[in-house]
């Protein structure tokens, strides 16, 4: 029986978006489609962005890094 599964390769894996039904195991054949462009995340902040004589530091950098907030009950530390 054939099953058309729709999934993702992303990093070198397929990821399913779907378990397939009543199969443990089974040779696949994957079909890969006109690729559709990622867009990147870009970061907030990257060293020298802001003119200036005065430009940011690694310190500046280490400052505005988010560690967690220990009061939201998270768990973070």
């Amino acid at each position: 029986m054939l099953q058309t599964i729709q999934g993702i390769y992303r990093n070198g894996k397929v990821e399913l978006a779907e378990i397939p039904k009543d199969i443990t195991e089974s040779q696949v054949f994957v079909t890969f489609f006109k690729p559709e462009s990622v867009s990147r995340a870009s970061q907030f902040m990257s060293f020298g962005m802001f003119s200036g004589s005065q430009q940011s530091t690694e310190a500046d950098f280490r400052d505005a890094e988010f560690n967690g907030d220990v009061d939201d009950a998270l768990g973070w530390v």
